[in-house]
């Protein structure tokens, strides 16, 4: 399990380093859209798009279905809970290290006077 949400991590960062990848995620989050309705503000063509769009979805940010004629692409939220839960556990860890700097700074600096560190009274 722990594998295999790595491999997806590793697709789904590697998918969103592309700056265009981004902005179609962005595009997708107000709303779906086909590729055509994707490629508009570009001047890239529509292979181009879909060529993003299949990289967006091997990683498991996109999927796309059939509407008749139409095949919008719709974003799938439910792999930034994968995202927010790999980088928030980065960001406590990060969070822990500076407390703990910051409590050293202020015992080297004698403004903590409540802690008392057992190490000096032996």
């Amino acid at each position: 399990m722990a594998a295999r949400n790595t491999e997806r991590l590793n697709r789904v960062f590697a998918a969103l380093a592309d700056p265009t990848r981004r902005d179609l995620v962005a595009r997708l989050a107000r709303a779906d859209a086909t590729v055509s309705e994707l490629a508009e503000p570009y001047g890239v063509s529509l292979q181009a798009i879909s060529k993003h769009v299949k990289v967006l979805q091997e990683a498991g940010l996109v999927t796309r279905s059939r509407d008749a004629q139409r095949r919008p692409v719709h974003l799938d939220a439910k792999v930034f809970d994968l995202m927010t839960t790999w980088i928030e556990r980065y960001r406590q860890a990060a969070e822990e290290r500076y407390q703990r700097l910051d409590a050293l700074l202020e015992r080297m600096d004698g403004k903590d006077n409540n802690r008392t560190d057992t190490r000096d009274a032996s």
